[in-house]
């Protein structure tokens, strides 16, 4: 999952960025309003965290103009103004959720889960396919009831072929979840993560779950033919 983290305190706006990537999400970051629309302009994300109080166009105009343009990705407010008349602002700005600071990273979490899951094929926080159950909360994943250790990105990688179960999923639509705007697209690294992650999903197992369209990209769906080579 991809999101764009807008704070204009660059301290608070680091500390937020490492716990969610350490949760395996991958962030990107800007630090007022301008910088904010130029990014979803060339950028597909999942989840926008926008802060109200930035430099130039604040939040509220911010979210407006994503808005107006057809974006509609979720976007959470994370602000210190905690009037009423300030969260019915920004829900009528076209916010999906408002959050005020301080606030427990842990709440913040689950929030973040919880508009993650208004996905089709997330309602729920365990996900099940076949044999291999996926948990969203503790990020643990089993097939066949053993456990896989997985890293961050292994796991970031896989919740994103989940959510596309019996899709044709690109190499770019990867990039463009999985990774952040640091990753080199001249790079072979999707490649060497699917093979990390089939090493550890499929290989014991007679049912494959992971398949490769050579040319076109991946399928997560135990249904599918084999590999075409």
């Amino acid at each position: 999952m991809r999101i764009l983290l807008v704070e204009d305190e660059p301290r608070l706006a680091q500390v937020i960025a490492k716990g969610l990537r350490e949760h395996s999400y991958a962030v990107d970051l800007a630090g007022d309003g301008n910088a904010a629309l130029y990014q979803t302009s060339i950028n597909d994300y999942d989840l926008i965290l926008l802060d109200v109080l930035l430099p130039g166009r604040d939040g509220f105009e911010v979210c407006r103009e994503l808005r107006a343009r057809g974006d509609a990705t979720p976007v959470m407010m994370l602000t210190a103004r905690a009037t009423i008349d300030d969260r019915i602002t920004g829900l009528d700005a076209g916010a999906d959720d408002y959050l005020t600071k301080p606030f427990s990273f842990r709440e913040l979490l689950a929030r973040v889960r919880a508009l993650l899951r208004r996905e089709p094929q997330l309602h729920h926080d365990r996900v099940q396919l076949d044999d291999l159950l996926l948990d969203g909360t503790s990020h643990r994943v089993s097939r066949a009831a053993q456990e896989i250790d997985l890293t961050a990105k292994e796991y970031a990688l896989l919740e994103y072929l989940v959510r596309r179960a019996g899709q044709l999923v690109t190499r770019a639509d990867i990039a463009a979840h999985v990774w952040d705007e640091s990753f080199d697209p001249f790079s072979n690294t999707i490649e060497v993560y699917v093979n990390r992650l089939r090493k550890k999903i499929d290989d014991q197992h007679l049912v494959k779950l992971i398949h490769t369209r050579r040319g076109e990209g991946y399928i997560l769906d135990p249904r599918s033919t084999p590999e075409k080579l």
